[in-house]
């Protein structure tokens, strides 16, 4: 999952600290004994990229260590996306309660208990003991991307909030691209059999293969493990701001709006449509895309479709960069927009073309998907004044998505073939462009 548009949170000084610079002086980009805190946090953007998108490697390992379909395999995702959807709002009020510190070190512990449990998972050779630790991951995962996102654009003055979200979505999107590398060097074992030599083994060499290939996630998923226990022993002691929080609104009286009041907004309800189908879409191309190119290129080595998901990923960062730059010239709808139809054809061009080419434009969706969530998110909250919280949380949720779409493009490759699972998707892309088309539509506020 990506983080949001940090013009859409209002960032103020950590209590205690100085006021934002007079006009004239420089503005601080962060405040004064706020870095080593400053790291520590953008750093956790880091950790969960690599939780989110080590999935992708773990459904194909697990269609070879635990005998999976690919739409057994899908379920990874389904059990991931859920936990994000289940503790969005038990985080917001964590949050609000406790405060940011308290946010990130129950994400940080959730993530370092699910990721220590991928040993006994492994140990027991069961799928559900994998799905289990993987809840528990994304539970954790959930609480750091609530805390995490907003709490970074408050380390220093106001006006600069926008750099630090921007440099801590660059280590999100650098974590998107090392984990396939981490994954295709780690966790696959370079061992490929094909159908025929499994079915020339005996009961007992096929168990003792499927074992040690479950084996492979022990050690990586340990060392994970322990970076991100130093990660929240670093949070635990470092000096981090206080974040009062914000005052009632004048007219409603109230910081968030009601729920009711919310829905009532059809851009919010809109978006939150749309946040659903471009998760859904994002999840499903990059969990199956080893197994896209193992389908249309099979003497390509797992390791080296690893990788070349690791090169659509460097895409996707690059796109977010490229897309911010865009919109100081075109209106945020109106790129989403663009973006989207991109997509629907080159989603197009990988179902009806062959070997290379296809692999190649499935790969080029992730360039046009890097804006959607932000975008979408934006626009989304655009017009919510008081009920930005709330809508918030809602266009969080909408991330269940991910958990949706992944099994039933497994479940359709298993009828068909993963180029006619790919439809899902371009349907994906098709509901985004009509959201787009509609907030193209409506008059910018102000």
């Amino acid at each position: 999952m990506e983080t949001i548009l940090a013009a859409d949170l209002p960032a103020v000084p950590p209590t205690g600290q100085l006021a934002p610079e007079e006009p004239g002086t420089v503005s601080r980009f962060v405040f004064p004994g706020f870095w080593p805190g400053f790291v520590l946090v953008t750093s956790v953007f880091f950790a969960w990229a690599l939780a989110n998108n080590l999935n992708d490697i773990l459904i194909r390992q697990f269609q070879k260590a635990l005998a999976l379909s690919r739409g057994e395999a899908g379920f990874i995702q389904f059990v991931f996306y859920l936990a994000y959807f289940v503790w969005a709002l038990p985080a917001g009020f964590l949050l609000k309660r406790f405060g940011y510190r308290a946010g990130l070190l129950t994400g940080l512990g959730l993530y370092a208990l699910g990721a220590l449990l991928f040993f006994p998972a492994a140990e027991v050779h069961r799928y559900w003991a994998f799905l289990l630790a993987l809840f528990v991951i994304a539970s954790g995962a959930a609480f750091l991307e609530t805390s995490a996102n907003p709490y970074v654009a408050r380390f220093g003055d106001p006006s600069r909030a926008s750099q630090r979200l921007t440099l801590a979505q660059g280590f999100n999107g650098l974590g998107a691209v090392v984990a396939p590398i981490l994954g295709g060097l780690f966790i696959f074992s370079g061992v490929e059999h094909s159908a025929a030599d499994l079915s020339a083994m005996t009961h007992a060499q096929l168990e003792a293969w499927r074992g040690t290939e479950a084996d492979m996630v022990k050690i990586p998923y340990l060392c994970l493990a322990g970076f991100v226990v130093i990660l929240a022993a670093g949070l635990a002691r470092v000096r981090l701001p206080r974040i009062e929080s914000a005052p009632n609104d004048a007219l409603t009286g109230a910081s968030t709006g009601s729920l009711r009041t919310v829905l009532a907004n059809r851009l919010l309800l809109g978006a939150v449509i749309a946040q659903f189908f471009y998760v859904g879409a994002q999840v499903g191309i990059w969990s199956f895309f080893v197994d896209f190119t193992k389908h249309l290129a099979p003497q390509t080595p797992e390791r080296t479709a690893a990788f070349l998901l690791s090169g659509s990923l460097v895409l996707f960062m690059a796109g977010r960069f490229v897309g911010a730059a865009l919109m100081h010239r075109v209106p945020a709808a109106r790129l989403l927009l663009g973006f989207a139809l991109a997509n629907i054809v080159m989603v197009a061009l990988a179902m009806s073309l062959s070997g290379v080419a296809a692999i190649a434009c499935l790969a080029l969706t992730s360039f046009f998907m890097s804006i959607m969530f932000p975008t979408i998110f934006a626009l989304g909250i655009r017009d919510l004044g008081a009920g930005t919280t709330m809508g918030s949380s809602l266009i969080v949720m909408a991330v269940i998505g991910g958990a949706v779409f992944p099994p039933l493009m497994g479940l359709l490759s298993e009828r068909a073939d993963l180029q006619v699972a790919m439809a899902l998707p371009l349907f994906c892309f098709a509901a985004v462009a009509r959201f787009a088309w509609g907030a193209a539509s409506r008059p910018s506020p102000g």
